[in-house]
């Protein structure tokens, strides 16, 4: 399992004490949670994404979801067109600190099975998703 390392922030960093913030550049794409499954699948599509991050009005992260969760939801007998993200989003799923060390988020990712992990800082946005390479 390797972890994507996007572009890091500080090149000094001790890869001992190297944490999430510093493999992060972005958050990737973002979506409101009243964003219907359809065009949440077509803004993947166009952003090349293999998931986005949900977040309510107020832009804090409410949860991840996936094109294979979407794909599963849009092709099942109860979908309608008026299906929204936040009817998806139960339990947010883990998520992970900018703080927290890079070799604690990968044993996290592995034990759980996770292709991405949400990175949340403490007023509740999120900086960055921490994603497997592909």
């Amino acid at each position: 399992m390797t972890l994507v390392q996007m572009q890091p922030r500080s090149t000094n960093a001790n890869p001992v004490h190297r944490t999430v913030d510093d493999a992060l550049e972005t958050a990737g794409p973002q979506v409101c949670d009243d964003m219907t499954v359809e065009v949440a699948l077509a803004v993947m599509a166009s952003a090349r994404a293999g998931h986005l991050l949900v977040c309510d009005e107020d832009g804090l992260c409410t949860g991840l979801v996936t094109q294979a969760r979407l794909t599963a939801v849009r092709d099942s007998t109860a979908y309608t067109d008026q299906v929204r993200l936040r009817d998806l989003l139960g339990d947010p799923g883990p998520v992970t600190s900018p703080l927290t060390t890079m070799a604690e988020a990968e044993r996290t990712m592995r034990y759980r099975r996770l292709d991405a992990l949400t990175v949340v800082d403490e007023q509740g946005s999120a900086p960055g998703v921490l994603a497997l390479a592909r």
